[in-house]
């Protein structure tokens, strides 16, 4: 069990922000499946792209279950401070900071994990946004890497620093910057944050399993994991490893049948959300996830990739389904 501020989450296992990924539609549905917490895309924090129908569909979090979770990534303190104002007074209740992603055009921007090479600066951004919400009773967590380079790990630093600036809870990807998610991660300087802090401790990276999850949280002492790239796909993961967690017992895989209906109704709320245009083309990753192991989906995808509606796109997995079975 977690407390964030007056929500308690009452699971060791959460979902991590990715873009282009954990939108709101994906979010509602591992929710539905039995995740307690996920963590929005990462937003901008530079006020001129708020209106943007990119950002704003990033923090649109209407309908979602609470706790509503926004990420916000940037290098300037005032934006990031702006930022956080900004979505607080939208509806987020917790605000996330980024300093975990490794992708050049945010360590470009010296955002990002770029941020754990300028201690100073994470200083500043820390204070501005915790300062910003304060009185607001929205708490503020922190997700970063283990450091910028393998001989340069300051994230036990900078965690204890984050809790004595009022960081609520503290997420570490057992991955330098300079790794991206190259080789495996590795997990002792996650357990070295945890022996730190008394704030929760979250450990991320290569969590695919129930028996992963188990190994990871004995080994770091966490008090969760956070699961990213192994949700793509399958948002009923989240679920197994929780049930595992909790009871020892595995959960089978769904049937085919469960996932062709949990992916239509991903579809569904991925092209309201986005339109028709839109949705039919960032669904196609989705569906690959989804099907990824299946028989036949290797010749399938070439069918798939030719739709170019909603009626064409559900046509072809209808088609797919019916074969299968």
């Amino acid at each position: 069990m977690i407390q964030l501020g007056r929500h308690v989450i009452d699971s060791q296992v959460l979902a991590a922000p990715m873009a282009g990924v954990t939108d709101r539609p994906y979010r509602q549905l591992c929710k539905r499946l039995g995740l307690a917490y996920a963590v929005g895309e990462m937003a901008a924090s530079n006020a001129l792209l708020w209106a943007t129908e990119k950002t704003s569909r990033r923090i649109n979090h209407d309908g979602e279950p609470s706790p509503k979770a926004v990420q916000i990534a940037g290098g300037d303190p005032q934006m990031m401070a702006q930022a956080a104002r900004f979505n607080v007074e939208r509806g987020a209740e917790i605000i996330d900071i980024n300093m975990g992603c490794p992708a050049k055009k945010v360590c470009n921007k010296a955002a990002g994990s770029a941020l754990m090479q300028q201690e100073d600066l994470v200083i500043q951004i820390l204070s501005a946004v915790v300062q910003a919400v304060e009185g607001t009773g929205v708490p503020v967590t922190l997700k970063m890497r283990t450091g910028w380079n393998r001989q340069n790990k300051n994230a036990p630093r900078i965690a204890q620093i984050a809790q004595d600036l009022g960081i609520a809870m503290v997420t570490i990807h057992g991955r330098t910057r300079e790794d991206k998610y190259m080789g495996e991660a590795e997990y002792e300087t996650i357990a070295q944050v945890k022996q730190k802090l008394s704030i929760p401790v979250v450990a991320n990276g290569d969590i695919d399993s129930p028996q992963k999850a188990k190994q990871v949280l004995t080994i770091t002492g966490a008090d969760a994991v956070m699961i990213g790239r192994a949700a793509q796909g399958r948002p009923w993961i989240f679920r197994q490893v929780d049930h595992y967690l909790k009871t020892g017992e595995q959960l089978p895989d769904p049937s085919e049948a469960d996932i062709a209906g949990w992916l239509r109704d991903h579809l569904m709320d991925h092209y309201a959300f986005y339109g028709e245009h839109k949705g039919v083309r960032s669904a196609r990753k989705h569906i690959g996830w989804y099907l990824k192991g299946l028989p036949g989906v290797k010749q399938f995808r070439d069918i798939l990739h030719a739709a170019e509606t909603v009626e064409d796109q559900l046509r072809c997995l209808d088609d797919f389904f019916l074969k299968a079975a």
